[in-house]
């Protein structure tokens, strides 16, 4: 990851249930957004990069937006259970 915009990105929501917490950040060095998604009770966590007019979408939707968007996406436990 570049620390430099790490550092600089702006969180633009926040929520969580259940035990998974959503976040939805927005890059100004290169005007990018992305949907961080951990899981509190395991430690998982992926990140999504998102084009700016789907960023609500992935942020309420994360798993169905990854599904649909990422090929091969699996989420974590669905991907330790097949090895």
């Amino acid at each position: 990851m570049n620390t430099t915009s790490n550092t600089s990105r702006r969180e633009l929501a926040q929520r969580s249930a259940d035990g998974i917490e959503v976040t939805l950040y927005w890059g100004p060095l290169d005007d990018s957004t992305t949907v961080e998604v951990r899981d509190l009770s395991s430690e998982d966590a992926f990140e999504i990069p998102v084009p700016r007019h789907r960023a609500l979408e992935a942020f309420y939707h994360p798993y169905g937006y990854a599904w649909s968007s990422i090929p091969g996406f699996l989420p974590v436990r669905a991907t330790a259970a097949r090895t």
